[in-house]
């Protein structure tokens, strides 16, 4: 295995030689497990954990290695290894971390293209496509949806499933895809390229892990049926693993989703709604909030049918979700500083007393 098998690039070469890392090797994080990582190098597999001086500095868990990171390493008893340091990252897939204030949870990094994928069947829901598309663009990510099990509906039923994305989603490239009977498969092979990175999205159960064992020729992932009880997926994996295709191209598994929190989604959501980020420049007034304003176009378009209502209704809940979200971010922000301040004093006057 090359590096340009993992996804090198000469940028990485350029942060190497300017912060002076020459004297370790540079590796790709393949999996995550407790604060135990899975390396890629162009030599071996790591188990690699990260030196304490990176710990210690960081802030939060963005802070610390992601699938799909590149990483410099020191190697030590052959296998296993020390993470000093982190490369930039050109990409950044995230979310709200579930039940946690105000913190993002990193899906993967340096990623290129997000297959978001929804069964036919069972899963089919427009408003969480967008949010998966507002968390892929936010993250400078091109999307690409997929439409699994594709054999349990009839050529109709699919033609009024792919209409209903085109009536409401611009400029996306839709797949139809079959693990059963092959259909569409080779569409999907031919978008991946070596050296690229794809990560898997969508619910537990639409066929992600199967999928990739398909393109990899080879059972590389466990994979399960559905619940008979609940007909829901079961949870196979459990964790973001990164695979390499024999043929080119990378592939990262992604545990079944079920919440997509917005966090930062600078440009996401105008690019997913970009009819809407289109017709608000028609609106009479510039801080024109979309609700209930005399002369918003975007209220106008609604009512004459030319925008879905179900799409404005779902762009207004992911606008009052991502300001949610940055007002958290101020307020765990304003705490911490609270916080420091008490600290600050405190050892102020133990010292004074001392």
């Amino acid at each position: 295995m090359t590096l340009e098998d993992l996804g090198y690039h000469e940028e990485l070469g350029r942060y190497q030689q300017m912060q002076h890392l020459h004297s370790f090797e540079i590796g790709r994080i393949a999996a995550e497990h407790r604060e135990r990582y899975t390396v890629l190098t162009e030599k071996d597999e790591l188990e690699a954990e990260v030196i304490g001086q990176l710990r210690f500095s960081a802030s939060d868990r963005s802070d610390f290695p992601a699938v799909g990171d590149w990483v410099a390493v020191s190697v030590f008893n052959e296998s296993d290894a020390i993470i000093h340091a982190i490369y930039p990252r050109r990409s950044i897939l995230e979310r709200q971390a579930v039940g946690k204030f105000g913190e993002k949870q990193i899906i993967a990094a340096n990623i290129d293209y997000a297959l978001i994928i929804q069964a036919v069947d069972r899963d089919f829901n427009l408003n969480r496509l967008e949010r998966y598309l507002a968390i892929s663009y936010a993250g400078n990510i091109e999307p690409v949806i997929i439409l699994s099990k594709i054999d349990l509906v009839n050529k109709d039923e699919l033609a009024y499933l792919v209409n209903k994305i085109a009536g409401r989603i611009r400029n996306i490239h839709i797949i139809a895809l079959s693990n059963m009977t092959g259909d569409g498969l080779e569409e999907l092979i031919r978008l991946i390229q070596k050296g690229k990175t794809y990560c898997f999205l969508g619910s537990t159960g639409v066929g992600k892990s199967t999928l990739i064992n398909k393109l990899a020729g080879k059972d590389l992932l466990r994979t399960n049926s559905l619940s008979k009880s609940t007909k829901k997926g079961r949870h196979v994996t459990s964790h973001r693993e990164m695979v390499v295709l024999e043929k080119g191209g990378i592939l990262v598994d992604n545990p079944g989703m079920r919440e997509i929190g917005l966090a930062d989604t600078a440009g996401g959501l105008e690019t997913t709604f970009d009819l809407i980020t289109e017709l608000s420049t028609e609106c009479k007034y510039s801080d024109c909030k979309h609700i209930q304003e005399d002369g918003c176009a975007i209220l106008a378009s609604v009512d004459n049918g030319d925008l879905d209502r179900a799409a404005y209704e779902n762009y207004l809940k992911m606008v009052r979700e991502k300001i949610h979200f940055q007002s958290s971010i101020a307020e765990k922000r304003r705490k911490d500083k609270e916080i420091g301040r008490m600290i600050k004093a405190f050892m102020k006057h133990r010292k004074q007393n001392e």
